[in-house]
């Protein structure tokens, strides 16, 4: 049995290394991944090791810590590989100038992959300082951590969902409809009125997390989200007049969306079968804002006509695109 082994940081995982694995997976009978990391380095390790098993579920990735590994030092790298593995691997591919040395050291044969970038000319350095410049080079699970993320909310009736298309339609991306009307619609057309458990609102929020994660892996460079666990704990609150922490650990341990955008109240109230919130909708804007504020998350408030609202939710959405990485 050929065995082969690749060795990086993976960070992130690109196309680059995706050519690099795929091309060591076609040559051998099993491709051992070692994963170095960092303790400061972001995305995390555990994160790129687990993208990586996603990606190349045939391979064998294995996650190290090489903080105080000097880079240039072969020999010792060689043998922390030889440890790592518990044997010498028959092939070492790199697309790097240490290769050839390296595998010397560790007593493999080198297979040099693409080392000019002619196939894949991009490099990890370029991906974290600019991800979104770089879009195409990175697999869906990859984009889902880099996407940015603008989240829709406000009370009944302010106009969020005929926002949320447009603006998807607008940046050819992905939007993610609001599950909690689905439940609602379901539960009207059921029992003919509502009767919110809080185990309703904790079923709506996992399964907006959900929708949104998977949407992100499948948008371009930006979601767009109408409502999310944070604005289902308002909801909550709303309905059952009580805060639900439970609800609100969901939003919590959930990726923030990088913009938040609250429609006013100033629009007409449309009745469309589900709504029954038209005399507490400042109420809710109110405490919108006041969580938002508390929690301290960017938000911008939309207001004006539906155009004026939808050239500002534009031009908040653009100025994020534009924020590289820090």
């Amino acid at each position: 049995m050929t065995r082969g082994l690749v060795i990086g940081k993976f960070y992130p995982p690109h196309r680059g290394h995706k050519f690099l694995i795929d091309s060591a997976l076609r040559a051998v009978d099993r491709l051992h991944v070692i994963v170095c990391q960092r303790e400061a380095e972001r995305p995390a390790g555990e994160l790129r090791a687990s993208w990586l098993r996603e990606i190349h579920p045939t391979a064998n990735v294995l996650l190290i810590d090489d903080d105080g590994f000097d880079p240039d030092d072969s020999e010792l790298w060689a043998r922390n590989c030889r440890r790592w593995l518990g044997f010498i691997p028959d092939l070492v591919f790199t697309s790097e100038d240490y290769g050839e040395r390296f595998a010397g050291c560790l007593g493999s044969q080198h297979v040099s992959i693409d080392r000019a970038r002619h196939n894949v000319p991009v490099s990890g350095t370029e991906i974290r300082k600019d991800p979104l410049a770089n879009w195409d080079y990175l697999e869906p699970a990859v984009r889902g951590y880099y996407a940015k993320r603008v989240c829709l909310i406000g009370a009944e009736s302010t106009g969020k969902t005929t926002l949320a298309e447009a603006l998807a339609t607008n940046y050819q991306t992905r939007w993610v409809p609001e599950y909690g009307r689905e439940v609602s619609e379901r539960m009207l057309e059921q029992n003919g009125k509502y009767d919110w458990q809080s185990q309703d609102f904790v079923e709506i929020a996992l399964t907006q997390c959900r929708m949104e994660n998977r949407a992100a892996r499948e948008c371009n460079r930006v979601l767009i989200t109408d409502t999310d666990a944070f604005a289902t704990s308002i909801w909550h609150r709303r309905y059952l007049h009580r805060r639900s922490p439970e609800v609100e650990a969901i939003a919590k341990s959930q990726r923030r969306p990088d913009l938040y955008l609250l429609t006013d109240t100033k629009t007409p109230f449309v009745q469309d079968g589900t709504r029954d919130g038209e005399a507490i909708r400042e109420w809710m804007q109110g405490v919108f804002l006041e969580e938002l504020v508390r929690q301290q998350r960017e938000f911008e408030v939309l207001s004006g006509s539906y155009e004026e609202r939808f050239r500002q939710a534009v031009k908040h959405i653009d100025i994020i695109l534009m924020m590289r990485a820090p």
